[in-house]
């Protein structure tokens, strides 16, 4: 079974209604959680979008977001030896745009075999990953 990462754009952009792409959001998360992929994240992701959506959006809709992945997204947590490269490589990069999480969800999917993310960050094509949804066909 093929598995696909979540990352935090497309997670946020469920939640909040005037998020650019929160119709595309929706209609992928749809399609995602019919299908068969395995859904995914770190630790990393699920700390980094709780903090955003509960500064932007407020306790009710973190409650929503627990809602929403508890049944259908695993949590995976980040060890010390992807932390490590994943911190590595940000020094590497030497980039303010990527993130320590970005790093650590790449590091985890290369580990895994995950070929195709659920965001909106375009850092993950740069990478070598697929987009769900693609906006670049649309």
């Amino acid at each position: 079974m093929s598995s696909v990462f979540c990352d935090t754009s497309g997670l946020y952009a469920l939640l909040d209604r005037s998020d650019l792409h929160a119709p595309a959001a929706v209609a992928a998360w749809e399609s995602l959680v019919a299908g068969s992929a395995a859904l995914v994240t770190t630790n990393y992701v699920a700390v980094e979008t709780v903090a955003l959506v509960q500064a932007r959006l407020g306790m009710p809709a973190v409650d929503g977001l627990r809602t929403l992945l508890d049944p259908f997204v695993a949590v995976h947590f980040v060890d010390s030896g992807l932390h490590q490269a994943a911190l590595e490589q940000v020094v590497a990069l030497s980039r303010r745009a990527v993130s320590l999480v970005d790093c650590a969800s790449f590091a985890f999917m290369r580990q895994n075999g995950v070929r195709s993310a659920f965001t909106f960050d375009r850092h993950f094509t740069e990478f070598g990953f697929s987009l769900i949804p693609d906006e670049t066909r649309v």
